[in-house]
């Protein structure tokens, strides 16, 4: 029977949860790196064994931590982060222009088909790539150096690039989203970048085809349509079925459209999942009731999951990278929370369950389905 492996990042550490094709009895290994923020940890596609944890402090600076034996042992990678050539200047919340400057990393995506190749997206926002387990990273500066670069302004949790998005059939396509500045594509394998941002409609852009300044939370495809695209935006939730040419509004009969991770049912890929929360000031859940939202036709008509969820006085969050899915039948759905809970629903959402309910808070949920 397969094995589940869940990676947890939270403020004060690392924890790997584990257990068999059930996912009713669980081990929790950490923390790992205890005290430290890890912003992400992510797990090779081609290699089971490859783990790489982004580790963070306000101390000791921002590490790459890579594990190749499943977390069991960890060491620290190259962690030489420099934005290519001359770093110019991007916009500020004041209209004033500030220097480019490194500050963490934000998300790590693994290549699909190479343990060795990995890429980091960081804050301010740009991306990187490691070709060799993550010992050495180079800027690919094309993102950064898009036309509209000097104009991204950071969205509240600083300007980061937080979604790294890999087209599993074209190889050179791969996609990128910015807290605030919006989502962009590549066809080149990141050369050259495009704003895709059309459809969509932001609070205080007054020009409605405003190429960036959107304040993308999160996007998620299924790998057999790559071309179908979901987003939980800044208020919203949109959809693209044209690999990101067009966008548009799917929040239909939910509670609030805003809120921050949207994931999509690894075999139904009309089946997506969206958390919301009340507004952009009140980071919780409508009315105090913890409710995940389902969607079984892309969007527009929804339905609350609350079955083994706190149904009265519950103001947790779920941030962008802390939603994930596993590729077992049923669907497994998993979710963690600034409260500290990581639940788990073996059955596509029906029902959930704890797996821990005190961790620091969750910052990234990842699933690994082992042989």
């Amino acid at each position: 029977m397969s094995a589940v492996r869940v990676l947890v990042g939270t403020r004060k550490g690392a924890f790997i949860l584990t257990a068999d094709g059930g996912r009713d009895r669980w081990e929790v290994s950490g923390p790992h790196f205890g005290g430290w923020e890890i912003y992400h940890v992510a797990g090779s596609p081609a290699d089971p064994a490859r783990l790489y944890a982004s580790q963070s402090s306000g101390w000791f600076g921002q590490l790459i931590q890579r594990s190749d034996d499943g977390g069991a042992t960890w060491r620290p990678m190259g962690n030489e982060f420099r934005y290519e050539g001359e770093p110019g200047t991007h916009q500020w919340y004041d209209g004033t222009l500030r220097p480019w400057e490194f500050t963490r990393v934000w998300h790590i995506e693994p290549s699909p088909d190479d343990p060795d190749t990995v890429y980091a997206g960081v804050q301010d926002a740009a991306l990187f790539r490691s070709s060799d387990g993550g010992r050495t990273w180079q800027e690919l500066p094309g993102l950064r150096n898009h036309g509209s670069g000097p104009d991204w302004q950071p969205g509240a949790g600083g300007m980061c690039l937080h979604t790294i998005t890999l087209d599993p059939v074209n190889a050179g396509r791969m996609f990128a989203a910015i807290s605030a500045a919006g989502v962009f594509r590549s066809d080149d394998a990141g050369k050259s970048w495009r704003a895709v941002n059309r459809g969509l409609r932001s609070e205080g852009i007054p020009d409605p085809g405003a190429e960036v300044g959107h304040c993308v939370h999160r996007v998620a495809m299924h790998p057999s349509r790559p071309e179908v695209l979901f987003m939980q935006k800044h208020w919203d939730v949109m959809r693209s079925d044209d690999a990101g040419e067009t966008w548009h509004e799917i929040s239909g009969d939910l509670p609030s459209d805003f809120g921050f991770p949207v994931a999509v049912h690894a075999h139904e890929p009309d089946t997506v999942y969206v958390v919301p929360i009340k507004s952009d000031s009140e980071h919780y859940p409508p009315e105090g009731r913890l409710r995940v939202y389902r969607s079984r036709a892309g969007g527009h008509e929804w339905e609350p999951l609350t079955s083994g969820l706190p149904q009265r006085d519950c103001y947790v969050n779920v941030l962008r990278d802390a939603m994930a899915v596993d590729s077992l039948d049923p669907c497994g759905v998993y979710f963690g929370t600034t409260g500290g809970q990581v639940y788990v629903s073996a059955d596509a959402g029906d029902g959930w369950t704890p797996i821990v309910r005190d961790l620091p808070a969750v910052l990234s949920v990842e699933v690994q389905v082992l042989p």
